[in-house]
C-alpha cells in the first residue's frame, strides 16, 4: 500500500500567465490545500512528478494553483488533465460515517439484496452528487448518483455499497436493448 495515491483534484486548464492551473477539487475536506503542499502530478501516461504549492486562492467555483517552478503558460501546459495526487499515507482524517471517494472504486453495489454490479469509475460535475459507473450484466454501465438520499450503507472494508434506489432508476439508466436501438433509428 506504501505507492497508492489518492487524487485531489484534476488539472482543467491553465490560468494566467505565471503558469497557474484551474483545478477541479474532488474533496470535501476543507482547506485541504495549503501553501507549501507538496502534490504528485498523475498525467494520462502514468508520470507522476512532485509539485510544490507557491500559492492558491478561489475563482470562479474552482481553486487556482501556483506550482513552484512552474512559470509560464507552457510549463502550466504540461499539467492539463493530470490528476493532483497524495500518497494514501497523507490522507486526512475523517469525521465518521464520511467515506473517500476512491475507497468506492471495486466496490459492488447493492439495491437492498439485489446485486448491481461493481463500481468501476466515479464522474464528478453531472449534478450535485457525483455518479457511481456500475459495471453489471449489461455492455453499458449503468451511472448512479451517490446521493445520500439513496445511500443505505458503505463498507469499505467488506468491498460493499447498498442502497435503496428509487423505482425504476436503473432502467432510465440503463442501456438499450437491440429491438430500441432499431426503434431510436428509425425514428432519428
Amino acid at each position: 500500500m506504501g505507492d497508492e495515491y489518492i487524487t485531489l483534484a484534476r488539472v482543467l486548464k491553465t490560468q494566467g500567465r505565471r503558469g497557474e492551473v484551474a483545478v477541479e477539487v474532488h474533496t470535501d475536506v476543507p482547506d485541504r490545500f495549503v501553501e507549501g503542499m507538496r502534490l504528485f502530478a498523475l498525467d494520462e501516461s502514468g508520470g507522476r512528478r512532485q509539485l510544490k504549492i507557491e500559492e492558491l486562492w478561489p475563482h470562479k467555483g474552482h481553486l487556482v494553483l501556483k506550482f513552484a517552478g512552474i512559470d509560464s503558460i507552457s510549463d502550466a501546459e504540461t499539467l492539463l488533465r493530470c490528476e493532483l495526487q497524495v500518497p494514501q499515507a497523507e490522507r486526512a482524517e475523517l469525521e465518521a460515517g464520511w467515506t473517500y471517494i476512491s475507497d468506492l472504486t471495486g466496490c459492488t453495489v447493492f439495491d437492498g439484496d439485489r446485486e448491481i454490479g461493481q463500481i468501476e469509475g466515479v464522474e464528478f460535475g453531472a449534478g450535485e452528487a457525483p455518479l457511481l459507473i456500475v459495471r453489471g450484466q449489461a455492455k453499458t454501465p449503468y451511472e448512479i448518483p451517490f446521493a445520500e438520499a439513496y445511500l443505505a450503507s458503505v463498507d469499505p472494508a467488506a468491498k460493499q455499497v447498498r442502497m435503496r434506489l428509487p423505482d425504476g432508476m436503473l432502467e432510465i439508466n440503463a442501456p438499450l436493448n437491440d429491438e430500441e436501438k432499431r426503434e431510436q433509428k428509425g425514428s432519428g
